[in-house]
């Protein structure tokens, strides 16, 4: 019998690669907003009773850092709320769920990369929301894997990538954070380890008693590390040295060329946002790799691969087995 996968936020950076990924292990059902609203109790439910999915994998979520400061409510909805009842209906049919969080659920005062039992304390209404998701299904009494994550960026939608190639097409001369450390990640290497990890569970006789074995929280990143100003150094160079650029580049740039000359590193308190910014966002991705045998490749590796590929091509990773601001993370 196929496993039978809803997938929530079709569209977005994750969802998008994970619509692709996930048909290798199920029959996969991906909605997105209009058909699943998670601001909307009614819309969760309706959804998971009319499908009754064996495995719902939620990568929709409320990632607009800076405005959530002035629309804490839908942030709270969509990213808390929202998996108390997606938690519930899954109880009701045996369901399990993965979800997705963010570093953003530390206040980055670490001096080392986290680890899944460090206490958290978020800095900004996202982050408390987020927290709150993961509250939920910490409580809820259902099977899951919560993946925290951080510094996603795609060849689509919005995100640092295509911000600064867009800015670098108009500015000679571009200011950047230079005191904030992450791990710039792509999305499909984050849909392709989320598979991995599923692959391994899906192969046993129990998808339901395989997950419930390793429920929990894992860190998901690219290995090594960056600041904002070291990464948007990086995106440019490697444009400049790319021996092909694809559609989404001439898009982002509007097909014209990079103008920047020079980039400018400035401390997070000339650049003032709504939302504060953990000063470190590194994420230990030790358990992932310890459970799973899951590893991440550096995160200049991956960003080389997403500037040569087309994300709309068939260049898909393969499944084993089987202002210049921070970005929304």
């Amino acid at each position: 019998m196929s496993l039978k996968i809803l997938l929530t936020g079709k569209n977005g950076q994750i969802g998008r690669d994970l619509q692709v990924l996930l048909s290798k292990l199920g029959t996969v059902t991906a909605l997105d907003r209009e058909q699943l609203d998670l601001a909307t109790p009614d819309s969760i439910r309706a959804a998971i009773r009319d499908l009754r999915p064996n495995l719902i994998v939620n990568a929709a979520a409320y990632t607009a850092v800076d405005r959530a400061e002035s629309e804490p409510e839908l942030a709270q909805a969509v990213n808390g709320d929202a998996l108390e009842v997606m938690a519930q209906e899954a109880r009701e049919i045996g369901a399990v769920i993965v979800h997705y969080s963010t570093d953003y659920v530390f206040d980055g005062t670490k001096q080392t990369p986290y680890v899944e039992t460090d206490a958290t304390n978020p800095i900004n209404v996202y982050g408390k929301t987020k927290l709150a998701g993961e509250q939920a299904l910490q409580s809820s009494g259902v099977p899951y894997i919560i993946f925290r994550t951080s510094w996603v960026y795609a060849t689509r939608g919005r995100n640092f990538l295509l911000t600064i190639l867009k800015l670098a097409s108009e500015q000679e001369e571009l200011r950047i954070v230079d005191d904030q450390i992450g791990a710039p990640t792509w999305s499909r290497t984050v849909a392709d380890a989320t598979c991995r990890v599923l692959g391994r569970i899906v192969d046993s006789k129990s998808t339901r008693s395989s997950l419930e074995k390793r429920s929990g929280i894992y860190h998901l990143t690219a290995a090594g590390e960056a600041t904002w100003f070291g990464f948007a150094r990086v995106i440019l160079e490697e444009c400049a040295s790319a021996p092909k650029l694809e559609r989404w580049y001439m898009e982002a740039t509007q097909g014209r060329p990079l103008k920047t000359k020079r980039v400018i590193p400035i401390p997070s308190a000339e650049f003032r946002v709504p939302a504060r910014r953990p000063a470190n966002s590194l994420l230990s991705n030790s358990k992932v790799n310890s459970v799973f045998g899951v590893e991440l490749p550096d995160w200049r590796t991956d960003l080389r691969l997403a500037i040569l590929e087309d994300p709309l091509g068939d260049n898909l990773i393969a499944v084993s087995k089987m202002e210049i601001r921070p970005p929304d993370s």
